[in-house]
């Protein structure tokens, strides 16, 4: 299954595993190819100087922020602006190594302000919000460890300046926070989390944060997620600090299995994954007010992987063919479902598309990997998914 933070924040997306390893703002150009595609517009752009790129979310005007590495191995911000200029960016304090540097900004409000982590020259992680106007302020969350691979990891930002993420403490144990718009962090635990090491309580990335803020994603209480054992079950927190618990009906409960929480919306509709028996991985959707849906994307041999929902009700990820590529789809709020491919897309096990975030237009972002195992960033822009 697509998983959360683990020891170095490492990501499991569909068939592939990654390392994400991912100031002073200084605005440069970028190589930017459009194709059109049937109904649908691709942009695909690198910043100057970047050997990988993961564009990771994108607010209703249409700006896309993410990071890149260099070519000395080092990570960095962007932010591309809707008529395609890119402007890299740094935090102070930001480490010089391989690896280190800004390697996430995964999530980006309507104002343009950003939320994401960095790595200092210890390998720590501690969280960032630049704002529009290109400063920054840095934190880290009570408790959060010092030692390397832990520390603080802020996934999403809502409308109100909110920042939902978790932190790895010094007994690699994971816990979930929210920080105010005056800079009051709160820690928080789902009820049922484990408290051993790689156990804990996980964060949603990118759609985490609704602009109430209920917070949503999973906890493991079995197993832990640095030797893959862990078993996930799903959670919702409210505004005043409330947990609703959920597991999918038929989500299995072995080794690597259970319910995943890709992400809310403004509606309070929750997507996500989930792992059945026999560890075969399966979309979902649980509205509001109404009766939770599991889907599956035709041609999904090795799985479903939902990460991402817009104020329509629009889902959105990956999924991964029967040689292991990865593949985009969007399916609507009436169940109808659109798979895409981002032209240049690799073929092979491990390579193709990966949708990062959608906003309310139905626009979508991301990263390809091509057939020689190179990420570049895409927007999908006009379509007729709905």
């Amino acid at each position: 299954m697509r998983t959360n933070v683990y020891n170095v924040f490492t990501r499991a997306i569909g068939a592939t595993t990654e390392l994400v390893r991912w100031t002073v703002a200084l605005a440069v150009c970028a190589l930017a190819l459009a194709i059109s595609a049937s109904a649908q517009t691709y942009i695909t752009f690198d910043p100057l100087g970047s050997v990988l790129t993961e564009a990771q979310a994108i607010n209703n005007a249409g700006t896309v922020a993410g990071v890149y590495i260099d070519a000395n191995n080092h990570d960095h911000g962007f932010v591309r602006a809707a008529d395609g200029t890119i402007t890299r960016f740094d935090v102070l304090g930001e480490g010089t190594g391989p690896g280190q540097g800004v390697n996430s900004a995964y999530s980006i409000n309507p104002n343009g302000d950003i939320a994401g982590f960095y790595t200092d020259d210890a390998y720590v992680y501690h969280g960032y919000l630049r704002f529009r106007d290109g400063s920054f302020t840095t934190f880290d969350a009570p408790g959060a460890g010092t030692g390397i691979g832990q520390g603080t990891a802020p996934f999403t930002i809502n409308p109100a300046g909110q920042i939902a993420g978790e932190y790895l403490d010094n007994d690699n144990v994971f816990h979930g926070f929210v920080r105010a718009s005056n800079g009051t962090i709160t820690t928080f635990d789902a009820p049922g989390a484990g408290l051993n090491p790689g156990q804990g309580t996980f964060v949603s990335m990118v759609d985490g944060l609704s602009p109430d803020g209920t917070i949503s994603g999973d906890y493991v209480n079995q197993g832990n997620v640095f030797d893959s054992t862990q078993v996930f079950h799903a959670f919702l927190r409210g505004p005043d600090g409330t947990f609703t618990e959920f597991d999918v009906p038929g989500a299995g409960t072995g080794p690597g299995q259970g319910t995943e929480v890709g992400g809310i919306n403004a509606s309070g509709a929750v997507a996500g994954s989930y792992a059945d028996p026999d560890s075969s991985v399966h979309g979902y959707v649980r509205g509001f007010h109404t009766a939770l849906s599991r889907f599956d994307v035709p041609g999904a041999s090795q799985g479903t992987f939902a990460s991402i929902i817009n104020a329509s009700g629009e889902i959105g990820g990956a999924y991964v063919d029967a040689v292991g590529a990865n593949h985009g789809f969007v399916r609507a709020p009436n169940g109808a479902i659109t798979k895409f491919d981002v032209p240049g897309a690799g073929t092979g096990s491990g390579q193709g598309t990966f949708s990062s975030d959608n906003n309310a237009a139905g626009a979508i972002t991301g990263w390809y990997v091509d057939s020689s195992n190179v990420y570049h960033g895409f927007l999908r822009t006009a379509h007729d998914d709905k």
